[in-house]
């Protein structure tokens, strides 16, 4: 049985990514600041078929951290680890000039140095597993140029760049950055209150995650509205210098 650790899964992207994989017969360790919200996420992927662990908690904690990757070793193992926990630095986001430092701080401890600190930990079960997989969740916002977006942008392009090196030291794994595009969530919600143009669903993005973990292609960064599943060349396009 797979198992996989999702941060972020109370909502959104985290939670429809665990639905998924639950309904694949994964075994799923969940985090989530918000413990009621996350409790409910849960019991609809164990409702699924999966077993759940649900632990509320930062994971910019190291405590918490290592509680996640000890509940992963206790379900057997650790095949997957997806960093989708994200801090925007400022609610609603702001221009450069407006960032306060401690801002772009939060953003960078909750979006890097925390999700470093999570891989780190689970190294050794990722290398056990013999298809350890890691998905850094990324944006748009970390190669493109977007007014207000650059605190959370650079946190971004940092996680990009830690997943592309680590791919290099690791290559015994499949490490992946993932840009899962527009989506109405919580998250963007918060960035961008008032906003009344229409995104997808977060559920419509994950067969692009799927068809990652089906088709198992080097590591880099993609782009999930461009991944579809293997056709008859069997191939995913990686993107390249984004």
């Amino acid at each position: 049985m797979s198992v996989a650790i999702i941060t972020g899964a109370s909502k959104g992207l985290g939670r429809a990514l665990a639905w998924a994989l639950a309904e694949r017969g994964w075994d799923l360790v969940l985090d989530a600041r918000t413990g009621p919200v996350l409790q409910e996420s849960a019991a609809a992927a164990r409702a699924r078929g999966a077993r759940v662990v649900a632990l509320p908690g930062d994971v910019t904690d190291a405590a918490h951290r290592r509680e996640l990757v000890a509940a992963a070793r206790e379900l057997g193992g650790l095949d997957l680890l997806v960093s989708n926990a994200s801090a925007l630095g400022a609610e609603p986001l702001v221009r450069l000039e407006a960032l306060a430092p401690d801002g772009l701080r939060a953003a960078l401890e909750t979006n890097v140095v925390a999700a470093l600190a999570l891989v780190q930990e689970a190294l050794p079960l990722l290398r056990e597993s013999g298809a350890g997989t890691v998905v850094a969740v990324s944006s748009d916002a970390a190669a493109e140029a977007y007014e207000t977006w650059g605190g959370y942008g650079a946190s971004k392009a940092a996680l990009d760049q830690l997943a592309a090196v680590l791919a290099v030291e690791e290559p015994g794994l499949r490490v992946w950055a993932v840009d899962p595009g527009d989506m109405a969530t919580d998250l963007y919600a918060a960035a961008v209150p008032g906003d009344g143009d229409s995104r997808p669903a977060p559920e419509s993005v994950v067969p692009g995650f799927l068809a990652l973990l089906d088709a198992r292609p080097a590591s880099g960064r993609y782009a999930a509205a461009e991944l579809v599943p293997v056709g008859a060349a069997g191939v995913l396009g990686a993107e390249g210098g984004r």
